[in-house]
């Protein structure tokens, strides 16, 4: 029997305690109070299923698993040369604890970065971030902000080309205008272990649609894009978001890039650890 979710401030934790089927979610919400429905309507269908998988103790998207372990093994190209590594790296942590570093999107930053004499910065995956406080990383179903890091950001001169770590096709290019967005986008996606995988990577320079267009094949380690400058990446210091995700949800022109820290594990089934594409060193991002 199919129960109405009641009308409670945090309706991901109503839909996780709910016990109801994913296949049932449609009968869940015309079950519910009209105002539940209403909050609910502008929400991912496709991610509330996620968490109602989860609350039933099962992989929040079927096949994740299989996925990650796939790609432990995958012959994978860099995504950018020379690699990033310990003596041409350092750790960017963005969730305060360093006052001296300027944010990313404050001009400050690119001078205070040249000024480590570093090649790349790095920004940590799972790192919680005060910078996403504005509206656009809430929604209707919670009062929580979005505030955990999805991707990997590695920081290194606008125009730095990137390149495939895996063969793929074109999913979207699309230019995402709002402020502190991703503004040029790129998501490819490539079959691992016989299921789709799609990798995102954001902020990059207005050279993107030239370069490729959706339906384009890609080989691994074939050139693919560029980091951005301030003016056409979102408004960020020059650097790639680079992010995988096991299922593309219901969105077409963007992805989300910071998850809901209290639907962490759900995240990390749709969005796994970067890293196991990249291969940083291991221990990076240890304090």
């Amino acid at each position: 029997m199919i129960r109405p979710l009641p009308d409670q401030t945090d309706l991901y934790a109503a839909l996780r305690a709910s016990g109801a089927a994913p296949e049932d979610l449609g009968a869940l919400l015309a079950a519910s109070p009209a105002a539940v429905q209403e909050r609910l309507a502008g929400i991912d269908q496709s991610l509330l299923r996620a968490v109602l998988r989860a609350g039933q103790g099962k992989e929040a998207i079927a096949g994740a698993s299989v996925i990650c372990a796939a790609l432990k093994t995958a012959e994978i190209a860099p995504l950018m040369r020379p690699v990033p590594t310990r003596q041409n790296s350092i750790v960017l942590r963005a969730d305060g604890s360093d006052p001296a570093m300027p944010a990313y999107s404050d001009p400050a930053f690119d001078s205070w970065f040249e000024a480590t004499g570093a090649s790349y910065g790095l920004g940590a995956y799972g790192e919680k971030r005060s910078v996403y406080a504005s509206a656009q990383f809430a929604d209707t179903a919670s009062p929580e902000r979005r505030t955990i890091h999805m991707g990997i950001d590695i920081f290194a001169p606008a125009m730095s080309p990137l390149y495939a770590p895996l063969p793929g096709v074109v999913r979207l290019v699309h230019y995402n205008a709002d402020p502190l967005d991703y503004g040029h986008t790129l998501i490819l996606e490539h079959e691992v272990g016989s299921l789709p995988l799609f990798t995102l990577y954001g902020h990059l320079a207005g050279t993107l649609p030239s370069l490729l267009q959706p339906g384009d094949r890609v080989a691994a380690g074939a050139p693919i894009a560029h980091l951005g400058h301030w003016h056409e990446n979102g408004g960020w210091a020059p650097h790639v978001h680079f992010q995988i995700m096991t299922d593309m949800l219901d969105q077409t022109t963007n992805f989300f890039g910071v998850a809901h820290e209290s639907l962490w594990d759900v995240w990390q089934a749709i969005c796994p650890d970067p890293d196991l594409i990249l291969r940083l060193p291991a221990g990076m991002f240890d304090r």
